[in-house]
């Protein structure tokens, strides 16, 4: 090896790092547009008016940087680019190329045959904006639509639901596709599991028209031949067919494979659960259905403490296959309270001053479940029954102690279409004072107080029904759902607080001002409203206290009916739109004038003389008592009607708004039958209110997390009025009232809290769909 000296080394290394030093910089130096990968801080589609921008970049390749989500868009992104708050993307030159051609097979899937697309980058900052311009062109229209199929297996009305491309809409390839997807699975349900759907089209490109054809031929009907089980090993093979709809012999329908393959997963028996029907061209299909074991126990035990219940401890354990035939055994509890006795007061847990030793003593929540699927050997078929133990206790407030049992009936007359009966019996007792019942119950009148603070039978059965035809479990968009309820109590179920009460709730969905591209309305929609719902609900509920037979003639708080909060009509806030009555402390009443004259007296009976309209005597500038210092109670009716329409339209990305009108009105008009429930002026005899509002919505994982509006109208109310009134101090240095009771004033309140604009506005904050 030569020997090189070291100044030679030195100088070639110099030279090396110059050369290195004027490339970094000469490259730094670059526009952002003549660099290979710079950073997209802009998507643009330019022309783009008759499709949904944000579908059309979920189709393409080159996207933009952005926020990870709204929250970091709203904290954190305007001041910093952290890559835990945001992301960013880069230019792919090759992959723009190719989003060139992808835009225009999406135009041509929709009916715009002859988009032109083009690209420009331009400088943004230290990035680029990338712009897509593109010309549209005119749609092909279709100019007749045309269905063959044999009315003796489809008939009319349901081929006009399940195809939805109609003569004036754009050639949208996508529709047509789903049509025929959904054609051929109408002719499976019937029993044509081999039927074939044909689709041509002739296109006249110099008119831009075309004439579509769909041919439904159903071939052969099917019957369910031999059913093989594979995976199996705890769980018995009779088990699985018995869950399953699908019997040898029937008829081969898709939704018998669907509502099979369900029943398998909620069993909680199989990890995987697939049916699978291999290729066979015979009439009689042979069913594979393959599965993968879960554990057949779960048991959960948790703890913990906090400041007010001291420690607690809480355990569940279930059986998903007790007795075999997938019978589950659910066993819970729950016990509060523990070392009560002791931790009393220590440090920082509360004192509790009560001299009863009941208020230390452990709470509790038992119960068991049982649940027999595929009853009488049918799947369709389940019956479960329950029984509960409760001891639930606030100190110095009540002591409630439940105990009963539960049984219910439940037949799946179709997917998501159930029908069930039940009967619960519950005793209870719930040891209060009346200030208790007039403040968590609105119950302040003496009768029903005397009555649930005795122990009583509330033994109801009832009858429901679902029907959920919906499209998306969290945020429908079409579709309908229904809900129904009748419920009787009298002394032929055993009850002590008899009633007859129904209920009804149907909520709609449908789209409105979607584009003819997807086989509805006008093209000239922006996109902005392509995707807006329309919501519109309904609730009707009635309910009448039976007093025949030595029934109680009271009403159970629990069966009235209450109006107002996030789910229901939203300018009032939790139950609040309906019969209240207002809760005043005595002392607020103590310098208040009296009815007969001169000033209140609250520390005796003479306080239900206090009145609580007149001025405070001891404000100077003779002001009212304030209407803050009066809380309203609900009491809730014996009917109800709701109703509500919302528009649900898209804003950004995951965020979506919400315009709504709710009305409602709850009454005490009795309900004999049925029949009345139409007569909607017995109805809406009572408290009623239209709340207008508007609202957002931020779709996550675990469903949209709601923000609501609503607009109160803040119309003032007479409204009874109760206080409270000692009966018992203790004889301690510093007095405390062991008991108390209520006492209704003889003046009602004019009851108008809302006097300002922004006092109107209640909010609600909340996870879900309103409906």
């Amino acid at each position: 090896m030569p020997f090189i000296p070291l100044h030679r080394l030195v100088l070639a290394g110099a030279i090396a790092l110059a050369s290195a030093g004027i490339t970094v910089s000469s490259e730094a130096q670059r526009s952002p547009v003549e660099q290979e990968h710079p950073e997209v801080k802009d998507l643009v589609f330019d022309g783009a008016a008759s499709i949904d921008q944000s579908e059309l970049k979920r189709n393409i390749a080159t996207s933009e940087s952005s926020c990870t989500n709204l929250l970091a868009e709203i904290f954190f992104c305007w001041y910093s680019h952290a890559p835990a708050f945001y992301q960013r993307a880069y230019l792919d030159r090759e992959e723009m190329k190719a989003d060139m051609l992808r835009i225009r097979v999406f135009y041509f899937k929709r009916g715009w045959r002859d988009a032109v697309v083009d690209t420009s980058v331009t400088p943004n900052g230290d990035g680029v904006t990338v712009t897509f311009h593109i010309d549209e062109g005119k749609p092909t229209r279709l100019n007749r639509v045309q269905v063959l199929y044999d009315s003796t297996v489809l008939d009319d009305r349901r081929v006009r639901r399940l195809v939805h491309p109609r003569a004036g809409d754009n050639l949208n390839l996508l529709s047509v596709d789903t049509a025929r997807v959904l054609l051929e699975q109408e002719l499976w349900n019937r029993g044509y599991p081999d039927g074939t759907v044909d689709t041509s089209t002739v296109v006249d490109t110099a008119r831009k028209l075309a004439d579509l054809t769909l041919r439904a031929t159903p071939n052969r009907r099917a019957t369910v031949g031999t059913i093989t089980i594979r995976g199996t090993d705890k769980v018995a093979p009779q088990t699985i067919v018995n869950s399953m709809t699908l019997r040898t012999g029937e008829i081969f329908r898709r939704s018998d494979v669907l509502l099979s393959q369900r029943n398998l997963y909620e069993s909680n028996l199989f990890r995987s659960a697939l049916v699978t029907v291999p290729p066979q061209l015979d009439t009689v299909k042979d069913i594979e259905v393959e599965v993968l074991e879960a554990p057949v126990r779960e048991a959960h035990v948790g703890g913990g403490f906090n400041t007010i219940d001291y420690f607690q401890l809480q355990g569940r354990f279930t059986h998903y296959n007790i007795l075999g035939g997938a019978r589950r055994l659910d066993l819970t509890g729950a016990v509060g309270n523990l070392l009560a006795s002791s931790m009393n007061g220590a440090g920082i847990f509360r004192r509790i001053e009560s001299d009863n030793p009941a208020y230390l003593q452990p709470t509790y929540q038992l119960s068991v479940d049982f649940k027999q699927p595929a009853f009488l050997q049918r799947p369709e078929n389940a019956v479960g029954v329950g029984a509960f133990y409760n001891r639930r206790a606030a100190p110095d407030v009540y002591i409630e102690r439940t105990w009963g049992g539960l049984a219910t009936y439940t037949r799946n007359l179709a997917v998501r279409d159930q029908a069930s009966a039940s009967y619960r019996f519950e005793v209870s007792r719930i040891e209060a004072s009346e200030v208790y019942f007039c403040v968590n119950y609105g119950v302040c009148d003496t009768t029903t107080i005397n009555t649930l603070n005795q122990r009583q039978r509330m033994t109801p059965i009832s009858a429901s029904y679902l029907r959920d035809k919906s499209n998306e479990p969290f945020t429908p968009t079409a579709g309908y759902v229904l809900r129904g309820e009748a419920e009787h109590a009298s002394a032929a179920t055993g009850s002590e607080f008899r009633h007859n009460r129904v209920f009804a709730d149907a909520a709609y969905y449908f789209r409105v001002g979607q584009s003819r591209a997807k086989g509805w309305a006008s093209t000239s929609v922006s996109p902005a409203v392509t995707n807006t719902v329309l919501a519109v609900h309904l609730r009707m509920g009635g309910v009448k206290a039976l007093a025949a037979g030595g029934g109680t003639g009271v009403l159970h708080p629990r069966k009235r009916f209450y109006a107002g909060g996030a789910q229901s009509v939203r300018g009032y806030a939790e139950n609040q739109l309906g019969p209240r009555i207002l809760t005043v402390a005595p002392e607020r009443l103590a310098a208040a004038q009296s009815l007969p004259g001169g000033v209140c007296d609250a520390a005796t009976e003479n306080i239900r003389y206090c009145d609580p309209n007149s001025p405070d005597t001891l404000n100077l500038d003779n002001k009212l008592i304030g209407d803050e210092h009066f809380i309203p109670r609900p009491l809730g009716g014996t009917s109800l009607i709701e109703g509500s329409v919302e528009l649900r339209f898209p804003v950004w990305k995951k965020l979506t708004g919400a315009a709504f009108i709710d009305a409602g009105a709850v009454g005490e008009a009795s309900v004999e039958s049925f029949a009345d429930l139409a007569d909607l002026g017995r109805l809406t005899r009572g408290t009623w209110a239209v709340t207008p509002g508007v609202g957002a919505r931020y779709h996550t994982r675990v469903g949209p997390i709601r923000v609501d509006i609503g607009y109160n109208p803040g119309r003032p109310e007479s409204l009874l009025v109760v206080t409270e009134l000692c009966e018992q101090w203790s004889a301690d240095p510093e007095p405390k009232c062991l008991a108390r009771r209520i006492v209704p004033l003889e003046q009602p309140r004019v009851y108008d809290p809302v006097t300002r604009w922004y006092q109107r506005m209640t909010l609600h904050l909340s996870i879900g769909q309103a409906y």
